[in-house]
């Protein structure tokens, strides 16, 4: 958008002393000063790393579960573990390999992609940062509220609103934005593997030897496949959403986390990812059983797509669907 600020009073522009004060030495609870996250490691390092350990951290915590005999685990797992040998087509080992391998092309992507003279924490001016936002600021304040009043408004709560917008409103809004187009790309990407009989048979196929996902199992699929759906998915979702190394890795690493989630073979209703969205793990493991694989294409995050396009399926519609065919049989 194309801003004109020869209107703009040059008083409206300007920070008293307590805002600039303000602004300066109040920072958000995420906020570090320091260069690195993590002392000694370079955030670039840092944004490789984090999802490859977040994936077996908490593959390890499933597959603990998987492992477990307990009675009140029953009413969680969407299948029986026997049916993971039984009707599954690869072995845990080869999806283990499997996994591996793609980590590594991600991350060697990952090492040629990142800028590693990125500049974090105490490298940053923030309150210049701040303070360039006036002109836009004032410009949206405007035009809801007249120029009067918002000179009025910026003169007493400037430091409020820039640190608002600053420190919440843009990181978040890249952040949901980042994670749109990381759906978008899949949930096309992915319809298209499974309409495509080539590119279903050549490279989606292999993923589909999971009929009962689990958790580590969330990444095995055609290295290429992992490539493009995955790894560019990612690199596109930070660079058009405009991220930061440092938001990049938490986009990174919750994208993580809800993949391996979603394929984790539990409904568990006080698992705060599965709580968060309604494309969880019930909702994909439709997708892997024969009567949907159709349906339910939307990954990792939301299913506005499925809404949107008719591609949704929910264990109400697979009842209706088995009462449909049984009647049918009976009519026959």
């Amino acid at each position: 958008m194309a801003f004109n600020f020869t209107s703009v009073p040059a008083s409206a522009l300007h920070l008293s002393y307590a805002q600039q004060l303000y602004l300066q030495s109040n920072h958000p609870f995420y906020y570090t000063p320091h260069p690195e996250i993590i002392e000694g490691v370079p955030d670039w390092v840092t944004s490789l790393v984090a999802p490859t350990v977040t994936y077996w951290i908490v593959s390890l915590v499933f597959q603990l579960l998987d492992s477990s005999d307990a009675e009140w685990l029953k009413r969680y797992r969407l299948h029986e573990s026997e049916e993971v040998q039984s009707k599954n087509l690869v072995s845990k080992f080869t999806v283990f390999q499997a996994v591996i391998f793609q980590q590594i092309i991600q991350n060697l992507a990952g090492y040629w992609w990142m800028d590693k003279d990125a500049v974090s924490g105490a490298g940053v001016d923030h309150l210049s940062a701040m303070t360039a936002l006036l002109p836009r600021v004032y410009f949206f304040l405007s035009r809801a509220l007249g120029d009067s009043a918002t000179a009025e408004v910026l003169k007493n709560y400037a430091d409020t609103i820039l640190y608002l917008v600053y420190w919440w409103f843009i990181p978040v809004g890249r952040f949901f934005f980042g994670m749109f187009i990381i759906d978008t790309w899949q949930y096309f990407l992915h319809r298209a593997m499974h309409m495509n009989t080539f590119l279903y048979k050549a490279f989606h196929s292999v993923h589909h030897r999971l009929y009962v996902p689990y958790a580590f199992g969330a990444l095995y699929n055609h290295p290429l496949e992992g490539f493009v759906l995955d790894t560019a998915g990612a690199v596109l979702a930070e660079v058009i959403a405009g991220m930061g190394i440092r938001e990049a890795t938490l986009l990174f690493t919750v994208s993580t986390m809800k993949t391996v989630d979603d394929h984790c073979g539990y409904k568990i209703p006080w698992d705060p990812l599965q709580f968060f969205s309604s494309n969880n793990a019930d909702y994909h493991d439709i997708h892997h059983q024969q009567i949907g694989i159709k349906s339910n294409f939307s990954q990792p995050f939301f299913i506005h797509w499925d809404v949107i396009l008719g591609t949704r399926m929910t264990r109400k519609d697979i009842e209706m669907k088995k009462q449909q065919r049984k009647h049918g049989l009976k009519a026959e």
